[in-house]
């Protein structure tokens, strides 16, 4: 295996550029913005840009690598390492001028995330876990939450872009798990929810219809940090629940009972 503590500080690097073009960028006139699977999934020229750095970074530093991207999808490399990248998690935010939005890069070697970093530039808060080495937000060490009720609780979520056209649109269980919180947020950024669950600023979250890039980072922060990550089952693309494990099996516990009427 490659040095895991040696590439976790070229990662850190690279998020660091993608995100300074993302500050530099932040509320820009003009910026070029494009529609891809529908008029709300948006890619701007600064996605580009960001996944531009990232990607000539990996294959100079690890040209045999695989490697998949939100933007240019798979890049095919016979190699047991694949680097999953999204360059700007939270573009509709960003084109927005909303800032909350992230770089997210991880690390599969022979099918596991072995290393994951979540860096939102404008809050400067950079998350990193390497396998088996515990989770950390700037190099503090992070957890996930304590809590164990729903009534307690403070989730994140969010909706898929064909929420308009597909009935499994996430309304329905949102409707159920609502009233039973203390608060729910909707923040646009599913690798940054992730994060924050990690570091125990959410008490869970669940979404439908993710991309791997979405939550390969956030999936080690957050097992790294004492939780877990649950795949709802039968649901279309990357579906999931996280949290701790008490908050983990309440949510999938409400999503069973709806699935079951």
């Amino acid at each position: 295996m490659i040095d895991l503590n040696k590439a976790m500080e070229e990662v850190k690097s690279w998020a660091i550029k993608a995100g300074k073009i993302q500050k530099e960028n932040y509320e820009k006139e003009n910026l070029k913005i494009n529609t891809k699977s529908s008029d709300i999934d948006l890619v701007t020229e600064v996605d580009e840009l960001s996944e531009k750095i990232i990607l000539s970074a990996i294959k100079e530093n690890y040209s045999d690598h695989g490697i998949l991207s939100e933007e240019s999808d798979y890049i095919e490399k016979n190699s047991d390492y694949l680097w999953i990248v999204d360059p700007l998690d939270g573009t509709n935010n960003y084109a927005q001028g909303l800032p909350i939005f992230a770089v997210s890069i991880a690390l599969k070697f022979k099918g596991e995330i072995v290393l994951g970093v979540v860096y939102e530039p404008i809050l400067n808060e950079m998350f990193s876990a390497i396998k088996g080495k515990g989770a950390y937000l700037n190099d503090k060490k992070i957890t996930v939450g304590s809590k164990n009720t729903l009534r307690q609780s403070v989730l994140a979520t969010g909706f898929p872009y064909d929420r308009v056209t597909n009935i499994d649109n996430n309304l329905n269980y949102l409707n159920s798990i609502l009233p039973k919180l203390r608060g729910i947020r909707r923040m646009g950024a599913a690798a940054y929810d992730l994060a924050n669950v990690a570091c125990g600023r959410l008490d869970g979250y669940w979404e439908l219809r993710l991309s791997p890039w979405d939550v390969a980072a956030g999936r080690i922060l957050i097992k790294e940090a004492g939780g877990k990550v649950i795949d709802i089952p039968n649901k279309r693309k990357v579906s999931i629940v996280a949290g701790n494990s008490q908050i983990c099996d309440l949510i999938m516990g409400e999503i069973k009972l709806l699935e079951e009427k």
